[in-house]
């Protein structure tokens, strides 16, 4: 599903971001990958769907080589790739449900599609009676529930989340990642990029541990140690 050789990315004038990163990840594996700040993460994030393009090595996603994908070619690799950030990214002035549909307003969705789509992602994320509020209305959970809802419209094969509970207390951390647990158990490939310990000792799945851009732990039902 997730095939990167020998991956590095170098910011000028020389600074690594990440270095000789090899990662194999399966159909379906929840993966968290885990570490201090500043020590590649969200770099590795942003590789997977394509905002940055690696210095060396390749990438392939779902079969694609995305190494060195075109511009034009990123909106359609988006519909295969799920991405949930920190800051919920939502459209104060649109409503829950206009924040979902319009991901797929812009992919050209026709009406009658979109009517059927959205309850049923908001359905999911236990948000089918707030079709109608505003994201300033919302708790901080309940406004990346919405995020999460809007990046599964195109029921993408891989789910990236970028510090989802990093705005959250405890409860709301927790809710949300039920959430990516229960979205992958109906076969999306999540990868989970946190520096929350309690959130992955308690996933107990696949913990790849990254330090200077490097990998230096890939455990099965691991636990961050850091």
């Amino acid at each position: 599903m997730i095939l990167l050789k020998n991956v590095s990315k170098i910011y000028p004038p020389n600074v690594v971001g990440i270095e000789g990163i090899n990662l194999h990840v399966k159909p379906g594996e929840f993966i968290s990958i885990v570490g201090r700040s500043g020590t590649g993460k969200s770099t590795l994030a942003k590789l997977l769907f394509a905002e940055e393009r690696p210095s060396r090595g390749k990438i392939e996603i779902g079969g694609w080589d995305i190494t060195n994908i075109k511009d034009h070619d990123v909106p359609m690799l988006r519909r295969q790739i799920g991405v949930v950030f920190q800051d919920y990214k939502l459209l104060q002035k649109k409503t829950v449900y206009e924040n979902v549909a319009f991901a797929l307003q812009v992919a050209g969705a026709t009406a009658r599609h979109i009517r059927d789509v959205v309850p049923l992602v908001l359905n999911i994320v236990n948000l089918h009676d707030k079709y109608d509020r505003y994201p300033k209305q919302l708790s901080g959970g309940e406004q990346q529930r919405v995020a999460i809802a809007r990046s599964l419209v195109h029921q993408p094969k891989v789910l990236v989340a970028d510090e989802p509970t990093g705005n959250l207390d405890t409860l709301n951390a927790r809710e949300i990642m039920d959430l990516l647990a229960k979205i992958n158990e109906f076969g999306t490939t999540v990868v989970l990029v946190t520096h929350d310990r309690d959130i992955v000792n308690r996933l107990r799945r696949r913990v790849i541990t990254l330090e200077d851009g490097k990998i230096v732990s890939d455990v099965e039902e691991g636990r961050y140690k850091l």
